[in-house]
Formats: structure tokens, sequence, C-alpha cells
């Protein structure tokens, strides 16, 4: 995303907001196993460190999140970290379901690629009990496809108690790239993750996959790797929200 459109879409939702909601501030800071986004491995299938604050007040909020990454200079950039910054409005249409819109930037800092690989995606989102449809749409070229803006991502989410506060999560997405390379780039993505908050400690472990094109979804040459970043694995993670 244009640095432009970032600075204008924080302080939009910044500007909304009472001076003293700003108390309103959670974090959180944790590891994972592999870095999965969409089904697929940002971290060439090794572990990340990750991290984020939000800010709310009544519906509106903005926030940020950071992981440390591989793929960018598995393809020549150089950029180790990603970092997302968002900001929108929650809100509720009638009893159980509620629903959510704002816009995404994903931020790779001197990624050098080309196109670039900084992404900005509108969101909407409806809730219904413990269910979530989110579409996405991306307004700028997506993770460094050429010509693909306008590629979207439609998922579907829902959280489950099982027992005792352990949760369930299963999950399935469509990723659309549009462009030049859409037949190999596109895929769908699934998962099923099990979680439980500790007071704030939430382990959890996930079983993620994809359909994506084996030879398309590999390190770029710089990685001197063939391993397929979208194969079916055992995900483990744990973060602490305070």
């Amino acid at each position: 995303m244009k640095k432009s459109l970032l600075v204008l879409s924080v302080a939009l939702a910044a500007a909304a907001m009472p001076a003293a909601s700003f108390a309103d501030v959670a974090f959180n800071v944790g590891a994972v196993s592999d870095y999965r986004y969409r089904g697929i491995s940002q971290t060439r299938l090794k572990p990340a460190l990750q991290g984020g604050a939000d800010f709310t007040a009544g519906g509106f909020y903005i926030g940020t999140w950071a992981s440390t990454i591989k793929w960018i200079k598995d393809f020549g950039g150089d950029a180790g970290v990603e970092i997302d910054v968002y900001g929108g409005y929650k809100g509720e249409i009638a009893k159980d379901l509620a629903y959510d819109v704002g816009v995404l930037t994903y931020y790779y800092p001197r990624n050098k690629l080309n196109p670039s690989a900084n992404t900005t995606e509108l969101y909407g989102a409806l809730t219904f009990g413990p269910a979530t449809l989110k579409y996405s749409h991306a307004v700028t070229d997506t993770f460094g496809n050429l010509d693909s803006k306008n590629s979207f991502y439609l998922d579907a989410t829902a959280s489950f108690e099982i027992t005792d506060g352990w949760m369930i999560a299963p999950h399935i997405g469509y990723q659309k790239i549009k462009g030049p390379f859409s037949d190999p780039a596109t895929y769908t993505d699934y998962s099923v993750t099990l979680s439980k908050d500790f007071k704030g400690l939430v382990p959890s472990i996930a079983i993620v996959g994809t359909d994506a094109d084996k030879a398309f979804y590999v390190p770029g040459a710089f990685a001197n790797s063939t391993k397929f970043l979208g194969k079916t694995a055992v995900v483990v993670g744990v973060k602490y929200n305070f």
C-alpha cells in the first residue's frame, strides 16, 4: 500500500476515537513453529516470532502486528519482517449477527521486489454465532504477483468450545490471484486449530494444508530449496495476551 494511504487510514480511524478511549489497548506476543498465512509458509517451514497491539474505542479499532519471515529474502529482497497495519469498525446488526469492515496493509520494509510485495486489502466480515464469513479484496498488486490487483480471499471460520475451555476452530479459504500467474497461484487452504486460554497464555496446535501448485509455491532461487510451502503439516504455537 502507498504510504500516504496507510497514514490516511490510520489517521481517520484515530480521529474518530475520543482521546480517553486510547486507554483501551491490548498487546500480544508469541511464537509459532511455522508462520502459515492463508496456508502458505512465510518462513520456509521454520519458526517465527510474532507480536502486536490493538487500540479500540467503541466499535472503532486500529492495530498493528508483526512477524519474522523468510520469503522476501528467498526471492532476492531485503525484508526479514512483515508489519501489518489495520483499522476498521465492528458493529452489531441483530442479536448474534455482527459485522466488521476495514482496511489492512501488509508492509515489508525495504523489500526491493518488483512488483512490490507491499499489499493493501479492504475487507468485510459477517459473524453469526460461532461462524464468520470474510471477504478481502486487494486494491494493489498482491504479495509481489505481477498485475494482480483485484485479487481476493474468501474464507469461513468457526470456533467451538469442546470441553473445559478448549476451543476448536475449523477454517477453509479460497485465494484467487489475478494476472498472468492466476492458474498456478490460485488455491484453497484449510486448517483445524485446537487452543485454550490459560489466563492470557494461549497454546495452540493446528493441522494446516492447501491444494496449492507444488511447483509454484516453493522458496525462491536465493533459498536453495525446493520445499513445498503449502504442504499439510502440524503447526504449534504459543501466544500471550496482555
